[in-house]
């Protein structure tokens, strides 16, 4: 991110130092960017070596764009990388027409995630729930395996995890596992927002997803748990998503109370600069040439970034906010009129990350100022604005009357 003088401010290791051997050596030999901000900077502008001969035909095998080889588009880069570093900004939604990379981005960032504690367990537990509700907290056999000693968890890399837009409410949800009740048994089979827990859901078109599912993904997002009721059985599964959605506003609007579920908002142009046009076509080009060699253009870069993401991911608690920057950012939200306190949450979170991200202990202003835009547009409703607007009127006109008639008790 941005480079500030060091002085008694308390630092976090160089990146460098959170890496790998293998990709240490491999930055420093190639004098390579310090800070994630230059890294990407450094690889979006870089040259790109075009002469690549065809893949032979194989084994079907998927490989992703690198992340890194994405051409401009910096505020989505950047916001998609602040809500690996700290889910509670609250996600992040690409907004902006056809063709301009959303979904690309988005499925890149497979090569990025981070490792969280995953359960060994069909029904989920961990071992912070014995933390918290002692041992009942855990099923049986979760109890057992902690009194012997044994982990009831293991680290495991995050998961992209996406939401057809044909997708049936019990998809989503989970419904009856048909193969237990073949054997008679009756047991719910995991939606696709259990399977998002501590992962990325990808919502792509999410302005067009169907109204119960939006419903459902709504609760599951607030509480953080949702339960699904199929008869006489019951089943209550975690689901602490990244939500992360891209839409075209030109198919239609998004409804208010998913947008506001939304942190980051990225308004996604398309390039502008013709040098960057012909720089795109030409990755993209030979990346359909030859997948895997345009991939391995950018093995080390990534890996170096991979690594930048889970230190800075790490190293986030420790992260504080100032009492003069927070007042700032409260300042901003105020002046902006904006009602929903998510806006605060997301702002000050995003900055945390940018912090971390550059290897401080510490938020700074400009964090604050990097992140606002994203953190802060499209919060303000008109509509609320008008209401509020005309409810004055009426509040002005009740307090009116009370006075006179409370001045005037005595008169009757």
């Amino acid at each position: 991110m941005t480079e500030e003088p060091k002085t008694s401010q308390e630092t976090l290791p160089s990146p460098e130092t959170a890496a790998s051997s293998a990709t240490k050596a491999a930055g420093e030999s190639a004098g390579g960017p310090r800070s994630l901000r230059e890294l990407i900077d450094h690889v979006s502008g870089r040259g790109f070596r075009a002469q690549l001969p065809a893949e032979e035909a194989g084994i079907l095998e998927t490989l992703p764009f690198p992340f890194l080889a994405l051409v401009g588009q910096r505020e989505m880069k950047l916001a998609l990388i602040l809500a690996l570093i700290n889910p509670a900004v609250g996600g992040v939604l690409l907004i902006g027409p056809r063709g301009t990379g959303k979904t690309t981005a988005v499925r890149s960032l497979v090569d990025l995630l981070p490792e969280v504690p995953r359960s060994l367990c069909y029904y989920g537990c961990m071992p912070e729930d014995i933390e918290v509700g002692g041992i009942d907290a855990v099923c049986p056999e979760c109890a057992q395996k902690y009194g012997r000693g044994e982990p009831l968890a293991r680290m495991d890399s995050v998961r992209l995890i996406e939401l057809p837009l044909n997708a049936r409410m019990e998809d989503v949800v989970g419904g009856v596992d048909e193969r237990a009740a073949a054997h008679e048994r009756l047991r719910i089979r995991r939606g696709l927002l259990a399977q998002a827990d501590r992962n990325l859901l990808y919502i792509d078109e999410v302005n067009l997803l169907d109204d119960e599912i939006t419903d459902a993904i709504l609760d599951a997002a607030a509480q953080g748990r949702y339960t699904v009721r199929r008869g006489p059985i019951t089943a209550t599964y975690r689901s602490r998503f990244t939500l992360i959605g891209s839409m075209n506003p030109e198919e239609g609007r998004l409804r208010p109370q998913i947008m506001d579920r939304f942190g980051l908002r990225v308004v996604v142009r398309g390039l502008s600069e013709a040098e960057e046009r012909l720089e795109a076509y030409r990755r993209v080009h030979a990346y359909q040439t030859n997948p895997r060699k345009t991939v391995a253009q950018y093995t080390t870069e990534t890996a170096i970034l991979r690594d930048e993401i889970q230190a800075a991911r790490d190293a986030l608690a420790q992260v504080v906010l100032p009492e003069d920057v927070a007042e700032r950012g409260l300042a901003i939200v105020r002046e902006l009129q904006i009602d929903s306190l998510r806006a605060e949450i997301t702002l000050f979170e995003a900055a945390r990350a940018y912090a971390a991200a550059d290897g401080r202990l510490q938020t700074t202003l400009q964090d604050l100022y990097e992140v606002a835009p994203m953190a802060l547009r499209a919060r303000r409703s008109n509509f609320m604005l008008e209401f509020f607007a005309s409810q004055q009127v009426e509040e002005t006109e009740i307090q009116n009357v009370l006075e006179h008639q409370i001045n005037n008790r005595g008169e009757s």
